[in-house]
């Protein structure tokens, strides 16, 4: 029996917790999404718990679903900014990710999240969509937008990483 949490979803079943510490070594940002998405590699615990699905992945642009839930209501029954900001840091963030060559990492630094509309928990399925505006040796930013199923804007926002090498 394996003590590695999985998740099963639409007939895939995913392992779930941090990347082995070999992963950043020899593979590059866009690589690891790859094989995540492949089954090959864990995803993050988080996305299981916060309803939010990987999408799709290219250099410098990261797009990730997230579902609505009654978890998630703040106490005015609209959808909490906490889950908004988790979703547009996890997409924009992750665009910095693909930019990522072997052995580097990051941090975010600023997430700047911009609601402009409510979000329900009858909204259904949004997207959000991170693309890099900046890669530096240290420092990248991205930016992005959460929509709607109908395309409407619900929020936009920047990050900032900070890329890291191992000492």
């Amino acid at each position: 029996m394996s003590d590695i949490p999985t998740h099963t979803e639409n007939g895939n079943t995913l392992s779930l917790g941090a990347l082995p510490k070999a992963a950043f070594a020899t593979l590059s940002g866009l690589d690891i999404f790859e094989r995540m998405m492949a089954g090959e590699l864990p995803a993050p615990p988080i996305m299981v718990h916060s309803n939010i699905r990987m999408k799709e992945f290219s250099e410098g642009r990261a797009v990730f679903t997230g579902l609505p839930a009654r978890e998630f209501l703040n106490p005015l029954g609209t959808v909490h900014g906490g889950w908004i900001s988790t979703l547009i840091d996890t997409a924009l963030s992750c665009a910095v990710h693909t930019t990522l060559q072997p052995g580097e990492f990051y941090t975010t630094t600023t997430l700047n999240v911009n609601m402009v509309r409510p979000l329900l928990e009858t909204s259904g399925e949004v997207i959000c969509e991170g693309r890099i505006v900046h890669r530096g040796s240290r420092l990248a930013t991205s930016e992005g937008e959460l929509r709607d199923a109908s395309g409407k804007l619900i929020a936009h926002g920047t990050v900032s990483c900070m890329i890291l090498k191992p000492s």
